[in-house]
């Protein structure tokens, strides 16, 4: 989601992100909550490659898909099962 919209919302190849990248981006936001001072810069150094901005960016970009999901707009995926109820 946050992904995929932040990389097309440019073509620089720094703002792509890796699956590594958005699990170390999502453990660096449990660390650094928003009264955290230099709370961008934290999260970019715990992310690595990439800047204050980008990491800002992408996390406005998460809270609007999440906005979005919560609203509504987007449909629950219709996963399978397996049959089993465990």
């Amino acid at each position: 989601m946050a992904s995929n919209s932040l990389s097309s919302s440019s073509n620089s190849s720094s703002s792509s992100w890796t699956p590594k990248q958005n699990k170390q981006f999502e453990k660096a936001l449990a660390v650094y909550d928003k009264d955290t001072p230099d709370r961008w810069q934290n999260i970019a150094r715990a992310v690595g490659g990439k800047s204050a901005e980008e990491v800002k960016r992408h996390y406005e970009i998460l809270v609007e898909d999440l906005k979005h999901i919560e609203s509504g707009n987007y449909p629950f995926p219709n996963y399978r099962t397996n049959g089993n109820s465990r």
